[in-house]
C-alpha cells in the first residue's frame, strides 16, 4: 500500500522543523569526533580471544551498515546452540568518555526519511564497530543454547574477535545461505512463545519512504519472514540475558505489565468497531496471532494493545519483583543492538561479568539507576519524531 505523499521542499522544511522543535542534532560536538576517530583506531587487544574460524553472518536490511549482530549456529544432540555476536561498543566507548556524554544525551538513534541522527558518530557505527563483512572486529559473542522446547540458556559470553562472512538481506536470503539448524532454531523459538502465551505479533509498519528523485511516499511495509527470524534470534538471546541477570542479582530489564480486565474490556469494544471478529473464550495473544498481516486494521489494533499495556520502559533489578514483559511473557533485557540504543552497551558489560562470574562493575551498576530516565527522554523524542514526520 502506497500514498505519494508532500512535495520534497515541503517535506525537507517539514523535517528539519521536527529536528529543530524536538532538538535531534544533526551532527557531533569536535571533542565527540575526535574521541571517536581516536576510538576507531584503536587495535584489538588481547582482552578478544579469536573466533574468526566461526562462519559468523548478518541478516539486516540491504541499506543497513550499522551492524549490531551477527550469527552462527551449530547442533549440538537435541539442543542448538546460537553464537551471537554483538558489536563490542564497550571496547570503543568508556564510562564518562565524550562519547558516553554524549550518548546519555541522545540515547537512541532517531531515524527521520531523509537522514538519520545516530547514537555515535558514523566512523564508529558504520565503520570500526560495525560488524561489516569480511573484516575482523571486537564483538561480544553470547552462547546461547537452546532445548528442543525453545528454552534459552546462556552457557557463555566473551570478548571475541570474528569475522563476518556475508552480508544477507531479508529480501534476497534464502535458506541455502542460513547455516544447519537455523529453521529448527526458529521453530523451537516461536513454538516456545506460543506455549507461553506472549503475544509478540509484529504487523506491516507504516514507513515514509524517500525516492532517488527526492520525493516521498508513505507506505505499509510487510515483515519478510527472514526479518521475523532474525527477531527471534535477539529475543532468545536477550531472554537468556535477561535470565542470567536476575539470577546474579543485577541488570537493566524491559518491561510492560499486562492489560488489565479493564482496558481488556476497552480492547474487545476496539476490536468491534475495526470490524475485527473476536470470539468468545479466545485470548488476547491467540487473538492477536490469528489477525491477517496484511490488514491495516491489524496494525490499528495492535497499537490499541500497547497503548492499553501503558507502554513498555526500563527497571532496574529489584529483590522484590520480578521483572516481567508482557509482549514476552517472560524476563527480558535488552543487549542486541549498542550501535542504536545506549542501555545496551551496560547490558552487555553487567552480562560479561556475570559470564565470568566476577562483579558487576560499580560504573555500571551504577549506570542502571539513572539509565531508565535517559532512555524514556530518547524513547519519547523519538516516538514523538516518527509521529510527526508521518502526520507531516
Amino acid at each position: 500500500m502506497r500514498f505519494e505523499g508532500a512535495a520534497p521542499e515541503v517535506m525537507i522544511r517539514g523535517l528539519d522543523r521536527i529536528r529543530a522543535e524536538l532538538g535531534i542534532p544533526t551532527g557531533f560536538p569536535p571533542d565527540v569526533v575526535a574521541a571517536a576517530e581516536k576510538a576507531a583506531a584503536r587495535p584489538i587487544g588481547s582482552a578478544h580471544v579469536d573466533r574468526t574460524g566461526r562462519r559468523f553472518l548478518t541478516l539486516d536490511p540491504a541499506s543497513s551498515i550499522d551492524l549490531d549482530q551477527a550469527f552462527d549456529v551449530e547442533v549440538a544432540g537435541d539442543d542448538i546452540v546460537l553464537h551471537y555476536a554483538i558489536a563490542d561498543v564497550g571496547w570503543f566507548v568508556r564510562p564518562g568518555d565524550p562519547l558516553d556524554v554524549e550518548a546519555f544525551e541522545r540515547g537512541v538513534t532517531v531515524y527521520l526519511p531523509d537522514q538519520r541522527s545516530t547514537l555515535y558518530p558514523t566512523v564508529l557505527s558504520e565503520g570500526a564497530a560495525s560488524l561489516l563483512p569480511d573484516v575482523d572486529r571486537p564483538a561480544v559473542v553470547f552462547t546461547v543454547r537452546v532445548d528442543p522446547a525453545g528454552h534459552p540458556h546462556l552457557d557463555g559470553a566473551e570478548r571475541a574477535i570474528i569475522r563476518s562472512r556475508a552480508k544477507l538481506a531479508y529480501g534476497t536470503v534464502v535458506p541455502g545461505d542460513l547455516p544447519d539448524g537455523f529453521a529448527e532454531l526458529y521453530r523451537r523459538i516461536t513454538a516456545a512463545e506460543v506455549e507461553r502465551g506472549a503475544p509478540r505479533v509484529e504487523f506491516p509498519e507504516q514507513e515514509i519512504e524517500q525516492h532517488g528523485d527526492g520525493s516521498f511516499a508513505l507506505t505499509f511495509r510487510p515483515r519478510a519472514e527472514a526479518e521475523e527470524q532474525n527477531a527471534s534470534m535477539s529475543l532468545a538471546t536477550n531472554m537468556a540475558v535477561g535470565a542470567a541477570l536476575y539470577a546474579a542479582g543485577t541488570g537493566l530489564f524491559r518491561v510492560m505489565p499486562d492489560v488489565d480486565d479493564r482496558r481488556h474490556r476497552r480492547l474487545r469494544h476496539s476490536a468491534k468497531a475495526f470490524g475485527l471478529d473476536w470470539a468468545d473464550g479466545v485470548s488476547l495473544d491467540a487473538f492477536e496471532r490469528s489477525l491477517p498481516r496484511d490488514d491495516p486494521r491489524t496494525s490499528a489494533f495492535l497499537m490499541a494493545v500497547r497503548r492499553a499495556a501503558g507502554g513498555a520502559s526500563y527497571a532496574p533489578f529489584d529483590a522484590d519483583e520480578r521483572p516481567w514483559h508482557s509482549a514476552v511473557a517472560a524476563t527480558y533485557a535488552q543487549a542486541t543492538a549498542p550501535l542504536r540504543r545506549l542501555q545496551d552497551r551496560y547490558v552487555v558489560e553487567a552480562a560479561l561479568a556475570v559470564a565470568d562470574g566476577t562483579p558487576v562493575g560499580d560504573d555500571i551498576a551504577a549506570a542502571f539507576d539513572v539509565l531508565p530516565a535517559a532512555m524514556a527522554a530518547a524513547d519519547n523524542r523519538a516516538n514523538r519524531a516518527e509521529r510527526q514526520a508521518l502526520e507531516l
